[in-house]
């Protein structure tokens, strides 16, 4: 749980820079494609290609190529088809699919997780709701690609941990997500970027250069790494504790308006529905089997 809450501290750090000195100044695919880069940069020093199988290779960068590759082109994609607010409304269901995919990977079905998962998504409609408007449908559903993607490559990471030898230094192989992450992010900026929006200030590279170094590159790596030590529960709810953490960031160092009351009630819910699913967990293992 520690990586989590480090990894969304740091991400809710990263997406008011993306706001303030990026989002609309520098073309996305291009940030994309820079943060990929440099994520895997930090960890090529590292890989020992014959920790993994040819198949496992493949699953990681498979993983790497879902979670950052394509759900980067959904989420972006979904800008020009709805408003900043529906784009933030829809993100909430992720904790949803964490759940359902999750039991699906691993064989099995738990509703509590599903609870407290809907849980953590009352909470965050409660912060990010705004209303909206008709004709959404079409942007709907590529957020919800987006969202997909994110999960699966969280619990198809932890698929995967689990059939790795427990002694198998993650570091070590994890260069391996980051350039399948980069087969999609490179044709994806030469077919859809903007050669004409690049950086212009050392401003907006020092940004891409947290983003790429630390925000992507050590926050998916422990992100996912926490994602293996969590129970699916705690994973899903963590999908949306970025919401508040976010929004706390924003108001305290950039000022910008945010409705209080609606914050400390969404984020009493989310970290309501994590205290109810560790006393699950507790009470379950308190069972004799």
């Amino acid at each position: 749980m520690g990586y989590l809450i480090g990894v969304t501290a740091l991400w809710a750090f990263s997406f008011s820079l993306i706001g303030v000195y990026l989002a609309g100044q520098v073309d996305s695919y291009f940030a994309v494609l820079v943060r990929v880069m440099l994520a895997a940069l930090v960890f090529l020093p590292f890989l020992r290609p014959r920790l993994l199988a040819g198949r496992q290779r493949l699953a990681l960068m498979g993983l790497g190529a879902v979670q950052l590759g394509v759900m980067y082109i959904f989420f972006y994609q979904s800008f020009l088809l709805l408003t900043v607010p529906e784009v933030l409304l829809f993100t909430i269901f992720t904790p949803l699919y964490v759940t359902l995919l999750d039991d699906a990977l691993f064989g099995r079905f738990t509703p509590f997780y599903l609870l407290t998962a809907a849980l953590a998504v009352v909470g965050a409609a409660v912060i990010r709701y705004d209303g909206i408007d008709s004709g959404f449908l079409l942007g709907f559903l590529v957020v919800q690609g987006a969202n997909l993607c994110f999960a699966l490559g969280q619990v198809g990471y932890r698929r995967l941990s689990a059939e790795l030898p427990a002694e198998l230094p993650r570091h070590s192989v994890f260069a391996w997500f980051y350039l399948g992450a980069l087969v999609v992010a490179l044709p994806a900026f030469a077919l859809l970027g903007n050669a004409s929006a690049l950086p212009t200030t050392s401003v907006h590279w020092g940004v891409l250069a947290w983003l790429g170094l630390v925000a992507s590159g050590l926050g998916y790596f422990f992100w996912n790494l926490g994602a293996t030590r969590v129970d699916a529960g705690a994973l899903a709810i963590m999908n949306n504790a970025l919401i508040p953490a976010g929004l706390l960031v924003n108001l305290v160092i950039w000022n910008r308006d945010a409705d209080l009351l609606r914050l400390g009630l969404g984020g009493a819910i989310i970290v309501g529905s994590l205290v109810l699913n560790e006393w699950w967990l507790r009470r379950r293992a308190a069972i004799p089997a």
